[in-house]
């Protein structure tokens, strides 16, 4: 814990105190919030900067919170091997907000920020491999958004007298299902094949 508030007063006074907004520790975890377009360099201070030395870019994910301006969350969490100690970066964006690629500072965030384009619609400018990794190509929107139907769009499935593999709207028979016929889970009203013995005077 120690460590962790020195780590954030030095970032607090360092060259790069302008790039951030909110620095807090929460759950023995140092959290960095910054404007999405100081990220690449911020990053770049971070795996240089003696005191710091955050050389493993462990993941990118996304977090989307609908009601906010702001709805994505983009969170960054590094490693620093030399110190022992991880930090956490977020940045905050809208399905507009155009955020730099990390790539240049970290080659593997290439990868990371694909998953991140495919699953919830994040752009980052300047990766040159910005295509779906997890999706099918043809596939509709952006399933890990909380606006996205459960359902999805369009089903897949194989067709046999055409050969190849089709896309077709997805068509429900039964929009919900009740199964509470002997069931524990469903609240069931009557007494299920052996309970009775539980209720006996020994």
């Amino acid at each position: 814990m120690q460590k962790l508030e020195e780590l954030k007063e030095y970032l607090l006074n360092s060259k790069r105190k302008a790039d951030i907004t909110q620095v807090l520790i929460n759950n023995d975890e140092l959290i960095v919030e910054l404007e999405a377009k100081a990220i690449e360099r911020f990053l770049k201070f971070l795996r240089d900067d003696k005191k710091c030395l955050f050389s493993m870019l462990v993941d990118i994910c996304g977090v989307d919170y609908p009601q906010r301006e702001k709805r994505f969350e983009v969170v960054y969490n590094l490693l620093s091997l030399k110190y022992n100690m991880r930090i956490r970066l977020k940045v905050f964006a809208d399905e507009e907000t155009i955020i730099p690629s990390a790539t240049p500072v970290f080659s593997c965030a290439g990868w990371f920020e694909r998953e991140a384009w495919d699953l919830y619609g994040v752009f980052f400018s300047n990766n040159n491999d910005l295509r779906r990794i997890l999706t099918d190509y043809n596939f509709e929107g952006h399933p890990m958004r909380k606006d996205f139907p459960l359902t999805g769009h369009v089903e897949v499935r194989y067709d046999i007298e055409k050969k190849r593999v089709v896309y077709e709207p997805v068509k429900l028979t039964q929009e919900f299902r009740s199964f509470d016929f002997l069931s524990p889970w469903e609240g069931t009203e009557y007494i299920l094949p052996g309970d009775e013995k539980a209720k006996q005077d020994k």
